[in-house]
């Protein structure tokens, strides 16, 4: 079964290089154009990692990793933060404040996209057959 990942991101072109990315390295990718959309899908559905855009409208991107955090179906979910915003004052909050799990920026290389998810999913799953055991 291939590990299923939700991308979240306003931007069509982008959710879908990034689908094209994942998908060609055998991931089953779900799409959201914003965050209120991707935490329905989060609620619906299981995933193995989240793709986050943080400047989206109605609801950024922080605030979607501070519900997904809050959600006991989801507070374990691996976070990319996935966004142009490259100030170091905008990685501290992605990783401290809102707990995210990676933090990449645009442009992104797609070796390093591919290798950051692997390492995500690859920890996700390492955790769920820990709990299972």
């Amino acid at each position: 079964m291939a590990h299923r990942v939700l991308v979240i991101d306003d931007e069509q072109d982008i959710r879908r290089l990034i689908s094209l990315i994942l998908e060609s390295a055998g991931y089953e990718v779900v799409q959201a154009a914003n965050g209120l959309e991707g935490l329905e899908r989060l609620e619906q559905e299981q995933f193995h990692a989240l793709v986050l855009d943080i400047m989206m409208p109605e609801m950024d991107g922080w605030e979607v990793c501070r519900q997904v955090r809050c959600r006991p179906q989801s507070k374990d979910l691996p976070v990319l933060i996935l966004t142009v915003r490259g100030q170091p004052l905008d990685r501290v909050i992605g990783m401290e404040v809102v707990h995210a799990d990676e933090y990449l920026t645009k442009p992104f290389e797609r070796r390093v996209l591919l290798e950051t998810v692997n390492r995500l999913v690859a920890g996700k799953t390492d955790a769920t057959a820990s709990a299972q055991a």
